[in-house]
């Protein structure tokens, strides 16, 4: 099996590149919830056009769901929504997960930006908003995640790098999808070493394949 002939590996994993200016190895998964649809499908383009997974609830019930089902990497909640309020869905989420969240209300009220906050919430971006700057603040809360977390499937174990079902051991040149082995070239084998190193974030092309073809 080649790596680059596969298309599951290539749906799990999305190499995203720009004019050379970088290159994100996987899709984020971002829950978007908010009673507006208009404005839930509006935040649902932008997040489609940046590569990322989103999952999209109109009501609380929906999206209490999904965080139980799906392994997220960051939510925005809505303050106001049917049933139960964005403040109980944030608490919710933070009893066992870390990943961001950023609430978005129509509500500029301090004692609300403080409530959501305190209960955990990363950020809180108020209606009207401009979608490229919630679109700004995702990639922030997410290269923090990303960069600090200990994540499932983020983790590199001394030389043998690992994401989900992909293993790359560095010292023996050799890789693996569900426990089968896959044929690389020399030049794939680096570019996915870089990858793997910097899950995530946004990297250069050249300048890390040229470190990692010299380890």
């Amino acid at each position: 099996m080649h790596l680059f002939e596969n298309y599951r590996f290539a749906a799990d994993i999305i190499i995203s590149v720009s004019s050379g200016q970088g290159i994100r190895i996987f899709m984020e998964k971002i829950l978007v919830v908010d009673d507006e649809r208009d404005i839930a499908d509006l935040i649902e383009v932008y997040l489609k056009n940046e590569n990322y997974t989103v999952f999209k609830s109109y009501t609380a019930e929906d999206a209490l769901r999904c965080i139980e089902m799906q392994e997220l990497d960051l939510a925005i909640l809505d303050v106001m929504l049917p049933g139960a309020d964005g403040f109980s869905l944030c608490q919710k989420i933070r009893e066992s997960y870390v990943y961001p969240v950023i609430m978005l209300t129509a509500r500029d009220a301090e004692v609300d930006k403080i409530n959501g906050l305190t209960l955990g919430a990363d950020d809180y971006v108020t209606k009207p908003f401009r979608p490229l700057e919630l679109m700004a603040r995702v990639k922030a809360q997410l290269r923090r995640y990303n960069r600090f977390s200990d994540a499932e499937g983020s983790i590199a174990h001394g030389r043998v790098l690992k994401y989900e079902q992909l293993e790359l051991d560095t010292a023996r040149y050799e890789c693996r999808l569900n426990g089968e082995p896959v044929a690389l070239t020399p030049t794939e084998f680096s570019i996915l070493r870089v990858l793997l190193e910097n899950l995530g974030i946004v990297v250069s092309i050249d300048e890390n394949l040229m470190e990692a073809e010299l380890k």
